[in-house]
């Protein structure tokens, strides 16, 4: 890698960083360019460069967590991030799910990702025993896809009140009871 991408790099994460550390203090609405120019210690032009606005910023940031998580649970490539669960990758990302969820920074991706929890159920999720107990798979989707959603915000404005892997074998119990 040469030492233009590395660069390149370094002023991108930079640039998320000091995003994602300002909506932990203030509304993502409230945010300026020039706060998150400043907090990266990047010129403005820089972060125009990678992105369009604001908003583009906080687009870009969302679809790179999200395709990170729908690898965990559909890549084969990787090995070891198919071991890690969603909430260890919730955890290890702290600081960005907490700005998304915890507060009221960023309403926007609370959807985006309930639009994304929908899409795993959909492709993922064993409803077999679910609908043959005569539930609707429609139904089904928009009963869990809200409630893991709920979940994962309870448990970011709590401050992880459980480990990780006890949430997540929480979670396969009541889907085992539900769905069963």
């Amino acid at each position: 890698m040469s030492k233009v991408d590395r660069r390149i790099l370094k002023s991108q994460e930079a640039i998320k960083k000091a995003v994602i550390e300002l909506m932990l203090e203030k509304e993502f609405d409230h945010i300026t360019m020039q706060e998150i120019s400043d907090r990266a210690n990047v010129d403005r032009k820089t972060i125009y460069h990678h992105y369009k606005d604001k908003y583009d910023l906080l687009d870009k940031l969302i679809e790179e967590h999200l395709q990170e998580l729908w690898d965990i649970c559909y890549s084969e490539s990787d090995t070891a991030k198919v071991h890690l669960t969603w909430f260890e990758y919730f955890e290890s990302k702290y600081a960005f799910f907490s700005a998304m969820l915890a507060s009221k920074g960023a309403p926007y991706f609370r959807n985006q990702f309930l639009e994304f929890v929908i899409k795993d159920i959909r492709d993922g999720w064993d409803m077999i025993e679910g609908k043959e107990s005569g539930l609707n798979e429609e139904v089904l989707v928009q009963f869990f896809a809200p409630a893991y959603v709920g979940l994962v915000e309870w448990w970011f404005t709590k401050g992880m009140p459980y480990p990780p892997r006890v949430m997540e074998e929480q979670v396969l119990i009541l889907l085992e009871k539900n769905l069963s």
